[in-house]
């Protein structure tokens, strides 16, 4: 936790709550579904909040910003942003019913009205957003053909609408398709080694009517 708080110091009292309330439940909810790999749970904060924060590092999402997470797991980078980025709203989705009942308890516990969690694929997502976020879920490709069609016109950022994608080690080969991405090392924001190999890949996309 003193780690979110170094690197994030404007947070709220209310922020700060929530963030320190992540450790309570999901330490109770690994306990009764493998949410998170038993050997990464006792480092939630670096590996998991601090990880999906290095997006905010990036961007910093505008009021009315709408992001979907795709393949968002127990929460991740959703729930993290959700709290730092309370009025963006952020649309979470998995595959797997029971993480996503996981996200729907503990944005109900933190009591973030900016989350809506549902299991349901990609492709079937109605709707366009800002960004969609995601966590390695899958090779660039494949995901940017599951989500090319959900793309705002309207730009209301720095970074053109698109991707921000979290992955690590060398991309160069998976984006060799993409001359437009642009890769950004998280170590330059945060200091802590398992952020070494660790990226956000910002591939912005085309509305496309």
């Amino acid at each position: 936790m003193e780690e979110i708080i170094a690197y994030f110091p404007n947070l709220t009292e209310i922020q700060q709550k929530q963030f320190r309330q992540l450790e309570v439940l999901y330490f109770d909810w690994n306990s009764k579904i493998n949410v998170i790999s038993r050997k990464d749970i006792d480092q939630l904060y670096i590996k998991h909040v601090l990880h999906s924060l290095a997006i905010a590092k990036i961007q910093k999402f505008e009021p009315g910003t709408y992001v979907l997470d795709v393949g968002t797991g127990g929460g991740f980078p959703g729930i993290p942003l959700a709290i730092l980025f309370p009025e963006t709203r952020f649309y979470l989705i998995d595959v797997i019913l029971k993480k996503i009942n996981v996200v729907k308890a503990v944005a109900e516990a933190l009591e973030l009205k900016n989350v809506k969690a549902e299991q349901i694929r990609a492709e079937n997502v109605k709707g366009d957003f800002d960004f969609i976020v995601s966590r390695a879920v899958t090779n660039m490709p494949d995901f940017v053909s599951w989500i090319k069609n959900k793309i705002k016109k309207q730009q209301k950022h720095e970074l053109k609408n698109g991707i921000l994608y979290l992955k690590g080690g060398d991309l160069s080969q998976e984006l060799e398709r993409f001359p437009e991405a642009t890769e950004y090392n998280i170590s330059d924001f945060f200091a802590d080694e398992f952020f070494e190999t660790k990226k956000v890949v910002h591939l912005p996309l085309k509305f496309k009517s």
